[in-house]
């Protein structure tokens, strides 16, 4: 738990899908073992923004936690705030520097430098070994993430970044105290770039399990999976059910797991019902964040399974 005067830590990346708007409703979802000190670790195989982790880390008694994630990028990052924080702010800082001392077409022409130095690196990044040249593309990385267009992460079929500038005024680039907060709660995790079926093995009755997975659309344009080259299709999601409910089966650990809810344009889409009949299904309440046009962000609902009632 966090100590007086260490800070709250918080999601220190915007990441699509994001659940710092709903920990509240999702508290109220988890385990009863959480609170009471039964459950020793916290898995989450699709970590993303990782505001769950944090909240959890922060206020119930885990003792470890497992992080991982299939996207390289992503988990490089949490490295680098793990391992050397202090490096990555000196970094970050300089690139704050730059960009709030710049007017507008220095700063979109800094934006576009800096993307094309990120994808360019990519070539020689060896993502299987930790090294020096991690905390750089880090620290391009979040600049890139507080500085381009709606805070997204997209990359195209070659894996490049390829999402365009955004015009913010005064954009939080390094906010070193958050960052040093993190760092200290990701001293007790276990970050690895994997599927989320790798983690079964670390799984047993005295863990919970959060999944996270790129949702399934629930209208042609309101895909967004696109955090990583590969897809997440309808066949993916059945896996990931199957999976679900072999842990359920064989381990006795805790699950829960958040998913669109097809019912907000099509109250006869049973998809999910289907394949997780055997559980519990409830529906939480969040803000559409990520929408081409305004007069459709509103709140909607989504699903929020687990294997306990």
């Amino acid at each position: 738990m966090a100590l007086a005067g260490e800070g709250v830590a918080r999601p220190f990346l915007k990441w699509a899908g994001g659940k710092s708007q709903l920990l509240a409703q999702l508290a109220a979802h988890y385990p009863p073992g959480l609170a009471a000190g039964e459950i020793e670790r916290y898995v989450e195989p699709f970590l993303g923004g990782g505001a769950v982790f944090l909240e959890i880390a922060q206020h119930y008694p885990v003792r470890s936690a497992l992080l991982s994630d299939a996207n390289p990028e992503l988990v490089l990052v949490y490295r680098v705030v793990q391992q050397d924080v202090e490096g990555l702010i000196e970094r970050l800082e300089r690139l704050a520097h730059a960009y709030l001392e710049a007017g507008e077409p220095e700063r979109q022409a800094l934006y576009y430098r800096i993307r094309a130095r990120y994808n360019e690196q990519r070539r020689s990044v060896d993502f299987s070994r930790y090294s020096a040249a991690w905390v750089e593309r880090a620290a391009l990385m979040l600049f890139l993430n507080k500085t381009c267009y709606n805070g997204l992460f997209r990359v195209n079929r070659q894996g490049a970044f390829n999402v365009p500038f955004g015009r913010y005024k005064q954009p939080t680039i390094c906010d070193a105290t958050n960052l040093r907060a993190v760092a200290r709660l990701l001293q007790r995790a276990k970050l690895q770039v994997a599927p989320y079926t790798a983690c079964e093995a670390e799984v047993d009755d005295r863990t919970f399990v959060y999944f996270d997975p790129p949702y399934r659309p629930i209208s042609p344009t309101s895909s967004f999976t696109a955090y990583s080259c590969d897809k997440f299709d309808d066949a993916d999601q059945e896996a990931l059910a199957a999976f679900f409910a072999r842990l359920h089966d064989r381990t006795g650990a805790k699950l829960m797991l958040s998913n669109s809810d097809p019912a907000n344009v099509d109250p006869d889409d049973d998809f999910f019902t289907r394949l997780y009949s055997r559980f519990h299904i409830h529906r939480v309440w969040a803000n559409r964040m990520i929408n081409t046009q305004a007069d459709k962000r509103g709140k909607i609902s989504e699903l929020l399974i687990t294997n306990y009632g």
